[in-house]
Parts: structure tokens; C-alpha cells; sequence
């Protein structure tokens, strides 16, 4: 694919200073950036003539400008979660084998937009708009998890810890230590708590200041589900959350 090379070059300074936290010197740029400081300080002056860089004479360092936030901004505002998603949630539904879901949280429950079946006879079917507790969910518990402890007591008081299988986790202590491992692997596990033979492994995805804002879990029989998989699936989802959180201008962790 043809590309121009001055527009390339432009960017790859731009995603340099949008990495750097304090500011950056000409020569850093350029050895950052593998370009002579004078093609650097060309691009950056005309960028900052429109003002997507800004320059700080006092320390004679270069800076993100406010034009390259406007032009961020405009993408926050007007991207599609679920279609964003999609893709991500057909790759691991054809990688797994299993029904793949996609979930926010709303009102201390979660509700689901949107689902990608898998093509075996057996599998788990959610339309969108339907809701579930957090407790019992595997969407519900990736998102608690990541959540403040304040908001997880918050949820706690709203809604209790009904018991909806002989497997939900009932017991605030019991719930959050599961919310602390799951924490610690980076995926959680509906274990047969919210449908009796069924599991659930979701992550998270994060958005640009890393908080989690939705959940994607892989679900199907606990047969095809076994302990000896469940890592394995683990990993797969922690894997496609991250770079859907990067692709939705997240930061993952």
C-alpha cells in the first residue's frame, strides 16, 4: 500500500508525544522516532502551526496540542461500542467455539447488547436488552471486579446476593474474595451460578482512563467448559478484551 511519507512521519511523532507524560525534547524526538532533528523540527512546526503540537520555549519542550484533543474528542463522542465489538466478538467466538457476549453495566445490573453465537446445537442464547444480577454473572463479576470497593457495596446494598442456583455466591465476604482472584488472573467465572450447567469466562473493556466500561464473556455447557479449559479460555478473553479496549481508545492494563 502507497503511503506519503510526510503524513507517516507526522503521525509517528505525534503517537510519540501522545506517550510521553511531560514533554519531549527535539533530540528526543528524533531518536525516537529514528528521523534527523531537522525533518523533525520541519513536521513539528508545521503542526504546531496548527496547532495539533504545542512548543514550551522555557523548557524547549514539545507537547500534544489542543487540536490533536479535538480530533480525539470528536472520536470519543461518536464511536459504537457494539460495532466496534463485533469483529472482535466473531474472532473469539470462531477461536473458542463458544457463544460470545457483550454486556454494560446499568443501575447495579448488567445488560446485554449484543451476542455472537457459536455453531454447535448446544449453547447459550441471550437477547439483547436482557438484564442480570452482577453477583451471578459472568459479565456482571469481570465488571465488579475491576470496580471501586464503594461500588461493588454499592451494588451489594441495591440488589443483595439472592441466591439463584445452588452455586451463587451468597456471602459478601465469599463474593468479594472471588472478585479478588479474578482481579489478580485478569477474567472471572460464572461457575453454574446464575444456570445450572452452565459456565461463563468474561473480561472487561476498559476505556481511556482504564476503568471498565463493558464485559465480554465466552459462555457454553459446563461440559465443554471443564476446569482443565478454563484457564486457557481465560486467557483467550483477557487477550481479545485488551485489544478491543486499544481499538476502542481504551487503556488496557
Amino acid at each position: 500500500m502507497q503511503q506519503v511519507q510526510s503524513l507517516v512521519r507526522a503521525i509517528s511523532i505525534l503517537n510519540t508525544l501522545a506517550d510521553s507524560e511531560y514533554g519531549m525534547t527535539l533530540t528526543e524526538i528524533a531518536h525516537q522516532v529514528h528521523l534527523p532533528p531537522s525533518t523533525v523540527h520541519r513536521l513539528l512546526t508545521t503542526m504546531q502551526h496548527e496547532r495539533y503540537v504545542t512548543f514550551d520555549g522555557e523548557r524547549t519542550l514539545w507537547s500534544i496540542g489542543v487540536q490533536a484533543f479535538s480530533v480525539g474528542n470528536a472520536f470519543t463522542k461518536n464511536r459504537n461500542l457494539s460495532q466496534i465489538a463485533r469483529p472482535y466478538m466473531r474472532a473469539l467466538m470462531e477461536d473458542s467455539g463458544e457463544t460470545v457476549n457483550l454486556a454494560v453495566a446499568d443501575g447495579g445490573e448488567v445488560i446485554f447488547l449484543s451476542q455472537v453465537e457459536c455453531r454447535k446445537m448446544m449453547r447459550a442464547l441471550v437477547t439483547p436488552g436482557r438484564r442480570a444480577l452482577m453477583h451471578c454473572s459472568g459479565v456482571g463479576k469481570a465488571l465488579l471486579a475491576f470496580l471501586p470497593d464503594e461500588e461493588v457495596n454499592a451494588v451489594i446494598t441495591q440488589h443483595g446476593l439472592p441466591k439463584i442456583t445452588e452455586r451463587t455466591l451468597i456471602s459478601a465476604d465469599t463474593l468479594k474474595s472471588d472478585l479478588n482472584r479474578s482481579r489478580q488472573r485478569g477474567y472471572a467465572l460464572d461457575d453454574e451460578e446464575h444456570a445450572i450447567g452452565l459456565r461463563c469466562v468474561a473480561g472487561v473493556v476498559r476505556d481511556e482512563t482504564g476503568l471498565p466500561i463493558a464485559a465480554l464473556s465466552l459462555s457454553g455447557p459446563a461440559a465443554r467448559i471443564p476446569n482443565e479449559r478454563i484457564e486457557q479460555f481465560g486467557l483467550k478473553v483477557r487477550r481479545v478484551c485488551a485489544d478491543l479496549s486499544r481499538e476502542y481508545g481504551g487503556k488496557p492494563v
